[in-house]
């Protein structure tokens, strides 16, 4: 079974040890920071929280009051003025990934990850069925498809529905126009993240691959899964003219053959109902609060709950330490 996480950071500082972490498919170095320290001695001026250069002036800024220096980021100066509050930097540099191709002949999943303008960054986990054509594909063009987007319309959530749609549409003139017949039934779960001036968080995702967001060390799922045990989804997937059987094991499978409702691509499945309509979701970051974003695969997530991905990656001390850490402790 395929294995894949993505991890992102955002908040850091305080007392506890907070990680930076980006789980994907590429290892990306974590680089250092030299952080200078003060010294202080009867000759020389103290250097504390509220005086961080040892001026005697207190540290403030606008109207914000003192200066909060446990945030270890760069400070975002007009998300802070426009929210009222010091807002950190995201930093992609920070990073760390890892995939684990496990009983499977091949590896379908895909990621990337992205600044795409000066506020919006782009995170995003594919998991591909029926061969890696789909995946490869929303990997190559969804991130260009949402920042054609971003110019025309400010709202995320209709941005990232808008570009769900295209790319799916695309995706089938694609596959009309290809050789290989078996890239009609390729499909791929979808979970993407767009997060703006570093607080206001969107999350669009169909098919089985989640988003959790850890807030004060608990686990906040932002996702829900597009499985035929769905009420909703089981209705629409009748009225479209299919049907749900249940394999061997149990499991559900829309006209006996996928195990999600939603996903991009599964060409052969759209008159039953499989849609590329994604469900999404924002959300406001509390930097005091919020540790990191993790998007997973199902390979995950059927072996390990979403508090104990939290959990895991809480007692890693590096990117490459945590990404290996949540994908090690499932095919263990």
């Amino acid at each position: 079974m395929s294995t894949a996480a993505l991890i992102t950071l955002v908040r850091s500082g305080g007392n506890q040890v907070r990680r930076r972490v980006l789980l994907s498919s590429r290892l990306l170095q974590d680089d250092r920071r030299v952080t200078p320290t003060c010294h202080s001695s009867t000759s020389e001026p103290r250097c504390s929280r509220f005086d961080p250069d040892g001026s005697g002036r207190p540290a403030t800024w606008d109207n914000f009051g003192i200066w909060d220096n446990r945030i270890d980021e760069p400070i975002l100066l007009p998300p802070s003025i426009k929210y009222g509050k010091p807002i950190p930097k995201i930093s992609l540099e920070k990073v760390g990934c890892a995939s684990q191709i496990g009983k499977r002949k091949e590896n379908e999943d895909r990621f990337d990850f992205a600044q795409l303008t000066d506020e919006v960054l782009y995170f995003a986990v594919y998991d591909g069925h029926g061969g890696p054509a789909a995946a490869d594909f929303c990997q190559t063009h969804m991130e260009k498809c949402i920042m054609d987007l971003l110019p025309k319309e400010k709202n995320l959530e209709t941005v990232l529905t808008l570009a769900f749609l295209e790319i799916d549409k695309a995706f089938a003139s694609h596959a009309h126009l290809s050789a290989d017949a078996t890239v009609m039934t390729s499909g791929t779960t979808a979970t993407v993240a767009l997060l703006r001036d570093g607080i206001e968080l969107v999350v669009a995702s169909v098919g089985d691959s989640r988003a959790i967001l850890c807030r004060k060390g608990k686990s906040i799922k932002l996702t829900i899964d597009h499985t035929p045990e769905r009420k909703d989804e089981k209705e629409r997937i009748k009225k479209c003219g299919g049907f749900v059987a249940w394999n061997s094991l149990g499991q559900p499978h829309v006209n006996g053959r996928l195990a999600m409702t939603r996903s991009l691509g599964d060409l052969d499945l759209k008159s039953s109902g499989v849609i590329a309509e994604p469900e999404t979701k924002r959300i406001q970051l509390h930097h005091a609060h919020d540790s990191f974003l993790v998007l997973t695969t199902d390979g995950i997530n059927f072996m390990v709950n979403s508090q104990e991905i939290c959990d895991f990656v809480s007692q890693c001390h590096d990117p490459t330490e945590a990404a290996h850490a949540v994908t090690e402790q499932v095919i263990q």
